[in-house]
């Protein structure tokens, strides 16, 4: 058992900028792909897959097995048994290409994503959006950030005046739609649509409110991403029935419990980011 004091040594001793560095050179190499005609294949469950997918897989992964010894669990490795994993205090979460729908589109809304996990927590997220030139990192009780056209931002950072729903550009199922129209009773709701991750980072930056995904994911969909927000002050939280009832969005983190990482099941519940 690694006691908190050799935890918070672990952490610190984790550069981020080196894994920054890495993300940004996965992104030039997933670009090289996206700018030309690629192939599409497609898995067991239909969902598709890329060249691009296994190149940022193969660049990252040799690069955390290099630097760190901590296990990883990716959407394009094969999959470890719970049995094994189930015990791993440490580990690398890894969706090497978030939103292959976007990447297949190419309407830029793609993220590469990296995550350590300490038991079932994120503690250490990068999102990078290459074609948007959007990097948002965060690392536990160091705050949050966003790396966007030569300039630092802590997040959040952005003050506005409305109320911002944001849902998912592909993915988006009836439940959802439900519970955005109910929080039309108490709010005067706008409504964007955007690809990948980059939903909860809208919600870690501030120019989101509340971020409802009542459809499946996946873990490595959200650790990242979940990492950041949670640095940022916010949180994300088990979808339920009786979250449909509220009045105030407020009220979600009084009732509701955050996700959890290393389950049994790697599919995530359905959750709201608020």
């Amino acid at each position: 058992m690694i006691n908190k004091q050799k935890r918070e040594v672990i952490i610190r001793d984790i550069l981020i900028n080196n894994l920054i560095d890495i993300v940004k050179f996965t992104g030039m190499e997933a670009l090289k792909i996206y700018n030309k005609d690629f192939s599409i294949e497609y898995k067991d469950d239909k969902s598709p897959l890329t060249e691009a997918d296994a190149k940022v897989n193969e660049i990252i992964c040799e690069f955390l097995e290099k630097e760190y010894n901590y296990p990883i669990l990716s959407e394009e490795n094969k999959q470890i048994d719970y049995e094994k994993r189930k015990n791993w205090e440490y580990y690398w979460c890894i969706d090497p290409i978030d939103g292959t729908k976007e990447f297949i589109k190419k309407n830029g809304e793609f993220t590469i994503n990296i995550a350590l996990i300490y038991k079932d927590t994120p503690i250490l997220g990068i999102v990078y959006a290459p074609v948007l030139h959007k990097l948002y990192y965060a690392k536990k009780g160091e705050g949050a950030y966003l790396l966007h056209n030569d300039k630092k931002y802590k997040l959040p950072f952005i003050k506005k005046n409305e109320f911002i729903v944001v849902a998912s550009k592909s993915h988006i199922s009836k439940k959802t739609e439900n519970f955005i129209e109910n929080l039309k009773r108490n709010y005067d709701v706008n409504l964007e649509s955007i690809g990948s991750s980059l939903k909860l980072c809208k919600v870690a930056e501030g120019s989101a409110d509340i971020y409802p995904r009542i459809a499946p994911t996946m873990e490595w969909d959200t650790a990242a991403a979940d990492a950041i927000v949670r640095e940022a002050g916010k949180k994300s939280y088990i979808y339920e029935e009786k979250l449909n009832n509220i009045d105030s969005v407020e009220e979600i983190k009084n009732i509701a419990k955050s996700l959890k990482y290393n389950k049994e099941n790697l599919l995530n519940p359905y959750f709201v980011v608020v």
